[in-house]
């Protein structure tokens, strides 16, 4: 609704461009319109019992009914009017519009928002007095040949506008201060009576049954995303108003919903204007800049290594104490291991913390700034406050009906969808076994969001080993991506063992999970596209494990993954996986049988991205080298393949120009190419005068193909 993107609590009155005064309406016309308008204000609102701002919505009313007055008298006489009163009119015009759209905007917004708002709210009220006062001050009583009774009328309204002062209720003051006692308590680690949330939200507030609560929820996240992080109360302290409200809506209402109300989330009713979605397509998404290439989290101590790559502190730390030597990102060799701190980095994602009202946390032994430990603190009491409400959840999944499980995993799922605490906690008070049992359940909704539960919580790195260690917990996943109820269901379970196969020492146990390769296979070649990119990504990442290569092959992963180099949104991660596997002779063996293998990865060469390229010239180089005689006579007969080589040369990224060279050199040796005049010798030319071809042999043990993947969370 317009009202709520015009009201903005920072500002002290309405946007002048909502406001523009008829210029062109005749003196009739624009009588005419007030009077409508007003007619329709006071047959709204003149009854309206609004729980608040109800002192200052009658006060203007009242003095809206008595313009009413004058526009009926005006109506009647039909006297030509001077230009000086004309002009108020117009003026009366543009504060009558902004009367409806605040009032308005009291009868739309939620009723915790507009508690939340007391104050700025009725500043508005009182802003609108005062413009009534300043025109009545200039208007030309006068000239007006007004009867006795109207222009005592307006005169007394005149000095009624006059002495009026900004009026706030006490009462809902009080109130307001009252909920953020509640956040207080949580914030001390005290959970609030219960008594007295009843008597706040539902004797006080009138939020009185749970979807009261999710309209409010709903609303306010509504507010948060529309501002911008522009907004007062800030956004922790709203997201903490948003925790308080989901608490008390397991708390007081419990989990007694018609099962048709619980609904796939994605498929829920929205409120009209409703921005807010599933996480991966909201305001909640991480940018892709923020993540740790290796945790595939929110980096929390962003730090540069000597290749110019950033990760997460810990994450490289663990890499490098573990005897690597080279760049995860790059696969370059590391010439030191001195860790700089990307300050301008962790500055920018503290800003979308505090904008998104999500926790960022300084590590203990960083240099980060006092402003970092603030936004910590001030979502205290949201993350206490969700820590109950999961409580309550994981209770429900124990013990309550199966309607009550469906719903505790959907806001289980929702609560994980962000932020590294309450994936912690939420595992630590045992969610994790007692969604592995819903995943077994027969209603589709119970089943996609215990799953979707699952892979949100397998983001966090210590929720990997406790989703692994769940006895027949990866043979359940599986069984979901293989026959789930549904297709988000199915591709949802695709994502989870991509993101558990971020460990290395899993990717050979779902390998070897009966069904899984297969399962991943099928959806990438008969999958949504959404499901074709989870498919593709976690074959990507288990190829990156040497001895998942001959399952790849037994189960027609590779199959798949060749057909895959033709399709939109996938070719990159295919020729990643391929480039991969064919390092292995038996992948490079089983690639080259692939009729269409050679051609699908030329094709990658001509339009895929700088990353791409470079994984189909190192697919080729190992497929000239390991992959049988067949399949080097048809890279070597390509006859588009000299001019693209020749293009890698001078535009390919520093591995790919190796891997031409290497691979040019090659295709001159082969004595069956029967190549064009000047094809692999102008290549080889190049190739010589390159400052790269002699590392071109050197190189083809590289172990990093850069692929750029990151774990969904829905």
């Amino acid at each position: 609704m317009a009202a709520a993107a015009i009201f903005s609590p920072r500002r002290r009155s309405p946007s002048l461009e909502a406001f523009l005064a008829p210029v062109n309406l005749s003196e009739s016309t624009l009588i005419q319109t007030l009077s409508v308008v007003s007619a329709e204000l006071i047959s709204s609102y003149s009854g309206h019992s609004l729980t608040f701002q109800r002192r200052n919505i009658r006060s203007l009313i009242r003095k809206i009914e008595i313009f009413m007055v004058l526009y009926e008298y005006m109506k009647d006489s039909a006297v030509k009017l001077p230009s000086a009163a004309t002009l108020c009119f117009k003026e009366l015009y543009l504060i009558v519009y902004r009367s409806k759209i605040l009032l308005d905007y009291c009868s739309y917004c939620s009723q915790l928002w507009l508690l939340l708002q007391n104050s700025s709210i009725s500043g508005h009220f009182h802003d609108l007095n005062q413009e009534i006062s300043t025109l009545l001050d200039v208007f030309p009583l006068q000239e007006l040949n007004l009867s006795q009774d109207v222009r005592e009328q307006i005169e007394l309204l005149r000095k009624q506008s006059r002495r009026a002062k900004l009026f706030i209720d006490q009462t809902d003051d009080s109130l307001r201060i009252q909920l953020f006692s509640f956040l207080d308590d949580f914030e001390e680690r005290r959970t609030p009576d219960r008594s007295s949330l009843w008597m706040v939200f539902v004797d006080r507030l009138g939020i009185g049954d749970a979807k009261s609560c999710r309209d409010e929820i709903e609303f306010m996240e509504e507010q948060i995303y529309n501002h911008e992080g522009d907004v007062e109360p800030t956004v922790p302290v709203l997201n903490g108003f948003v925790a308080l409200t989901r608490y008390c809506r397991f708390l007081l209402f419990g989990f007694d919903e018609e099962e048709e109300n619980v609904g796939l989330v994605n498929r829920r009713k929205q409120r009209k204007g409703l921005i807010t979605q599933e996480i991966g397509e909201t305001f909640l998404t991480v940018p892709k800049d923020f993540i740790c290439p290796i945790s595939l989290d929110l980096m929390q101590d962003p730090v540069i290594v000597c290749t110019g790559q950033t990760y997460d502190r810990p994450s490289i730390t663990q890499w490098l104490e573990e005897g690597h030597c080279s760049c995860p990102k790059t696969g370059q060799m590391l010439a030191h291991t001195r860790l700089t701190p990307n300050r301008a980095l962790r500055s920018l994602i503290l800003q979308w913390c505090t904008a998104h009202g999500i926790s960022f946390d300084a590590p203990e032994n960083s240099d980060a700034a006092p402003d970092i430990v603030t936004v910590a603190a001030s979502t205290k009491a949201a993350l206490e406050a969700n820590k109950a409400t999961a409580k309550l959840l994981i209770q429900q999944l124990s013990i309550g009906s199966q309607g009550s499980k469906t719903v505790a995993a959907r806001e289980l799922r929702l609560l994980a969808k962000t932020g590294r605490e309450n994936r912690a906690f939420i595992a630590e008070a045992g969610a994790i076994p007692l969604l592995h049992k819903l995943l077994s359940s027969r209603n589709p909704v119970a089943q996609e969001n215990a799953v979707t539960a699952i892979l949100n919580l397998s983001i966090h790195d210590k929720n990997k080993s406790r989703i692994m260690e769940e006895e027949e917990c990866l043979e359940s996943i599986v069984k979901v991506l293989r026959v789930g109820l549904t297709t988000e269901a199915r591709e949802n379970a695709a994502a989870t063992l991509f993101s558990l196969s971020a460990v290395h020492d899993y990717k050979k146990r779902i390998s070897e999970e009966e069904g899984a390769v297969e399962a991943l296979a099928k959806l990438l070649k008969e999958g949504s596209p959404r499901g074709k990119k989870d498919a593709v990504t976690a074959l990507f990442n288990l190829s990156t494990h040497s001895e998942n290569c001959k399952i790849m092959i037994e189960s027609g992963a590779i199959a798949t993954l060749v057909g895959a180099l033709g399709s939109d949104g996938v070719a990159e991660e295919a020729a990643g996986a391929l480039a991969l596997l064919v390092r292995q002779p038996i992948g490079a063996e089983a690639v080259g049988k692939e009729e269409m293998a050679v051609a699908g990865l030329i094709g990658m060469m001509r339009r895929g991205t700088p990353r791409g390229k470079e994984n189909v010239v190192a697919a080729l180089l190992e497929l000239c080298r390991s992959g049988g005689a067949v399949a080097t006579e048809r890279i070597v007969r390509a006859p588009a393949l000299a001019s693209l080589l020749q293009s890698l040369l001078y535009t390919g990224t520093k591995r790919a120009r190796r891997k031409a060279a290497s691979l040019a050199r090659v295709c001159q040796r082969c004595e069956t190419s029967a190549l064009p005049l000047g094809g692999w010798g102008v290549g080889y030319a190049i190739t010589g005068n390159s400052t790269t071809t002699n590392h071109g042999s050197t190189f083809a043990g590289d172990v990093s193909v850069p692929v750029s993947l990151s774990v969904p969370v829905l």
